[in-house]
């Protein structure tokens, strides 16, 4: 059983109980390093999530107005191409109407 006198602990033993403190106290400012670092990626993520959106917003309203330009064209022009590069519109063959058939020939048996 231990004796109920002081003991006085020793110069190495004291360094001892002293290196555990400043590690826990390391370890518990970085982790608070950690948690900071954490809010800003999840704030970072957040904007990049808005941006995305908004831009994907931007797109679909970009491909709308593509498709009305061409709809506005196509009812102008007609169906063709159009060299960007150029600015020549070549209008789309257009198909021969189909022969009408009014009889149908007899195959030989």
């Amino acid at each position: 059983m231990a004796d109920s006198k002081e003991v006085k602990f020793t110069d190495d033993e004291m360094q001892q109980l002293s290196d555990v403190q400043t590690s826990y106290q390391n370890i518990q400012m970085r982790m608070g390093n950690l948690a900071m670092q954490k809010i800003a990626h999840d704030k970072q993520h957040e904007s990049l999530s808005d941006l995305e959106d908004t831009l994907i917003t931007e797109l679909e309203t970009l491909q709308g107005s593509e498709q009305t330009l061409a709809q506005s064209f196509n009812e102008k022009y007609g169906v063709g191409q159009l060299d960007p590069a150029t600015g020549v519109f070549t209008p789309a063959p257009q198909a021969a109407p189909a022969k009408e058939v009014t009889e149908i020939p007899a195959q030989d048996a």
